[in-house]
């Protein structure tokens, strides 16, 4: 059994001593458990368990129908240069009392734990500084942006100082393919390199003592023993040559090493600085200030001073500072960044704007609804963040590798010192063939394969309105090989629109005009169908007197000399009126899953006068979508609640040749879950209908205009309610995976080429430092190549 910790667990839910005595029970049950009380008053547990069981205790706590609340804490991270340092914090902060998980990210510099609520903060950094790195808890990501900026200003200038120390060492270098013979006096070079090795190189040797003292291993060590070595062969050669003599000196080799390796950091810090230029774009969306309109007058307040309810004066060429409603005028809003939507979007009384958005040329007055942390803006940046912190699946792989490599390339670098040593090499050719095996082996590029081709994909994804919720959905969407659509919502609008009619003269647009003045005024969905239509067409509507709604069957009301009626078939039969005329379209659409409303006159003349049909329209793009999917080979299936005629007219239109209709929402996830033994599966909803299917699909995906409950069940939400952006949503996860295996490639290939070339002496200690550096590079600059990204239409 592995040593007992004590665990302090908040418990929420417990009413009284039984509530007490139930979870007191369930945690004695958890194994190797040695003793568990519970404090009611305080609402907490202590119990003594193994250091590895918090998992097991929160969930029996859950299975006892308590909760243990928990809260998401993130970490700004300095001092790691590989995966192994990631992989170090990482297990160093999971061993910590109250830490559910952790994930470090080495490109963002960032830890996302979850902890238990009252969790001590401070234990946390103290763990990270004892594995030999620096944290500070991260109460906002635009905290971290001045100091990133200073940091990369500060590697600047250290560059270029470093740069004008070694320039010197290889100048007699590069001179001597012209046939100059000459080299610095030792003192010289002596004077240039040692500021630069134990100065500028100061970094590594505190990074490597660190992982030292954790008793890890990591890129630094590395680095501080090759070059370490290079500098103390030059300082032996120069104390044992004879006087007046020109030793053979290597301090050249030191300097240049140290000098790339920082070049290559900085080119990679700004590198990864570009991969989260999503998160700073969407962040530089959010107004500092608001005016607000109170008592008749506008003021400019802080953001932080608003309340809910408070009225936001917002001009022309202004972002909105809160989600609100508009109350006066009328303009346009470009969401562009938000939403992807190209086109500004109309805003006039009571239509919602959202945080960050343009008002377009008119003054709006805005009721705020929702502020900081709870408008959609901020939802967004905190999905980006969680999405590029998370680890995707295959990153497991890497933190394996990152475990041992260091130690395993010391034991080759030791192990060439004493093959050429065996072999009758000298001692400068052993040291220097094994000072370029460690200089070579960078893990670096390991630890930056996957995270900054996530942090790129995700990033260029959320500018376009697709917004990828964790690391994991990203690399299974990769694989979809059949796509799951709700019907309502999603493919179709979800508001009834006339989809037919016909009047019995001929003249729809008298048929349109009756209808529309009998309905005016009417809240009923197939009311504002009619009144829709009416505005589009700009009709006008005569004045109705003695109108009355029918129970159950329509509505009635006098025009002129004129009794009409619109209602459904029961209201028809109640006047015993025949539609000969009208039969085989009524049959037609009935079949189509239509709804029929007839219009009638009921005097003077009793008489059928026409018929409307109405229905659920497909939503702009809804063929594109299913022919996108059709085009990358895969299939398209269509679920719904609705009746097995409307169904069918929507799956014929689009092309989708298996459809199932008038299915339970439970029953959707179970046909999931049957598709699942045969496909990769995607389900694509907007309600909360949909959230068990979207939950039992290997991705969901949901629309922005959707549900809450359902956008929470998936992995994936489009901001925009535009069908088109699955294939797309499918295409940059390809994409994205794709990255993530080629930079993992050429990480691996490094090192499987480099080393073996470097032990065979093939490759000088100058150039392995280049090729170090020049991996970290390639690989974030391979995954920065996904800004360029754009959805299919937008090409």
């Amino acid at each position: 059994m592995s040593s007992l910790t004590t665990f302090n667990l908040p418990i929420s839910g417990m009413t009284c001593t039984s509530c007490a005595g139930r979870v007191e029970r369930a945690l004695a049950k958890v194994a190797d458990v040695a003793s568990v009380s519970i404090n009611l008053a305080s609402e907490q547990a202590r119990v003594e368990a193994p250091a590895d069981s918090l998992e097991q205790l929160v969930n029996a706590v859950s299975a006892a129908g308590y909760q243990v609340p928990s809260e998401r804490l993130e970490l700004a991270l300095s001092g790691m240069t590989c995966a192994s340092c990631a992989g170090r914090i990482e297990r160093a902060l999971a061993q910590q009392p109250g830490v559910l998980s952790v994930s470090v990210n080495l490109a963002s510099e960032r830890a996302q734990l979850q902890v238990l609520r009252g969790t001590d903060h401070n234990a946390l950094l103290q763990a990270v500084s004892q594995a030999g790195y620096r944290a500070s808890v991260l109460d906002n990501a635009t905290q971290a942006q001045p100091t990133a900026e200073r940091h990369l200003q500060r590697e600047r200038w250290a560059l270029l100082l470093v740069i004008v120390l070694t320039v010197p060492l290889i100048i007699p270098m590069l001179v001597e393919p012209f046939g100059l013979h000459w080299m610095l006096p030792a003192w010289l070079q002596f004077a240039l390199a040692t500021p630069v090795q134990f100065i500028f190189g100061a970094r590594f040797y505190r990074a490597a003592w660190s992982a030292l003292r954790a008793r890890a291993g990591n890129m630094d060590q590395l680095v501080a023993i090759g070059t370490s070595a290079a500098y103390g062969l030059s300082l032996y050669q120069w104390a044992v040559s004879p006087a007046g003599s020109m030793p053979h000196l290597y301090f050249e080799a030191s300097a240049v090493i140290i000098t790339l390796i920082l070049l290559g950091k900085f080119l990679e810090s700004r590198a990864k600085r570009q991969t989260s230029s999503a998160i700073r774009a969407l962040q530089a969306l959010r107004p500092e200030r608001a005016l607000r309109l109170r008592d008749g007058t506008e003021q400019w307040v802080a953001l932080g001073e608003l309340q809910l309810g408070d009225a936001i004066v917002v001009k022309p060429g202004e972002r909105f500072p809160v989600d609100g409603l508009v109350r006066e005028g009328q303009s346009h809003a470009d969401e562009a960044l938000i939403s992807g939507e190209s086109l500004p979007q109309p805003k006039q009384p009571g239509d919602s704007v959202t945080a960050g958005a343009i008002n377009g040329e008119c003054r709006l007055l805005v009721e705020t609804t929702a502020l900081g942390a709870e408008t959609v803006l901020s939802r967004i940046i905190r999905l980006v963040e969680d999405a590029q912190a998370a680890k995707a699946p295959i990153q497991k792989l890497v933190d394996k590798v990152s475990q041992v490599f260091v130690p395993s390339v010391l034991l080759i670098a030791l192990a060439t010192l004493l093959g050429w040593l065996f072999y009758g090499a000298g001692i400068e050719t052993a040291l220097l063939n094994a000072v370029a095996v460690l200089v070579i082996a960078c893990p670096c590029a390991l630890g930056l394969a996957t995270p900054t081709a996530i942090m790129a994909g995700t990033g260029v994804a959320a500018r376009h309105g697709i917004l990828i919720k964790d690391a994991e959905s990203l690399e299974i969407a990769h694989s979809v090989t059949l796509v799951a659509f709700d019907k309502t919502g999603t493919l179709t609008s979800g508001a009834p629109r006339i989809a037919h009619l016909r009047a019995v003269d001929s003249d729809t647009t008298q048929l349109l005009q009756l209808a529309g003045a009998l309905q005016r005024g009417s809240e009923h969905p197939l009311a504002k169908a009619v009144l829709d239509q009416c505005t589009e067409q700009q009709l006008s509507l005569a004045d109705v007197s003695n109108s009355k709604a029918l129970a159950g069957r329509g509505i009635a009301g006098q025009i002129g000399g004129r009794q009409l009626a619109l209602g459904n078939k029961r209201l028809l039969e109640e006047h015993f009126l025949h539609h000969d005329e009208l039969a085989a379209d009524a049959l037609a659409w009935e079949a189509e899953g239509r709804t029929l409303s007839w219009l009638l006159e009921l005097a003077p003349q009793p008489q059928v006068l026409g018929l409307f049909a109405f229905g659920d329209t497909l939503k702009p793009g809804a063929a594109e979508a299913i022919a996108a999917l059709t085009a990358q080979g895969i299939a398209s299936h269509l679920i719904s609640g609705d009746n097995p005629g409307s169904v069918k007219a929507v799956a014929d239109v689009l092309g989708i040749s298996a459809a199932h209709a008038e299915v339970l929402p439970a029953d959707k996830a179970a046909i999931i879950s049957e598709l699942k033994k045969h496909a990769v599966v995607a389900m694509v909803g907007d309600g909360i209908n949909d959230a068990p299917a979207l939950a039992a699909a290997d991705v969901g995906i949901a629309m922005g205009s959707g549900t809450d409950v359902a956008m929470h069940a998936a992995g994936i939400t489009l901001m925009r309610g535009d069908p088109r952006l699955v294939a797309d949503a499918l295409d940059i996860s390809r994409r994205t995976y794709n990255k993530i295996r080629q930079n993992l490639f050429w990480a691996f290939a490094y090192n499987l080429v480099g080393i073996p070339l470097a032990a065979a002496g093939l490759l000088n200690p100058m150039l392995a430092g280049a090729a170090m550096a020049l991996s970290s590079v390639s690989v974030v600059s391979n995954a920065l190549l996904l800004k360029t990204w754009k959805p299919k239409e937008h090409e």
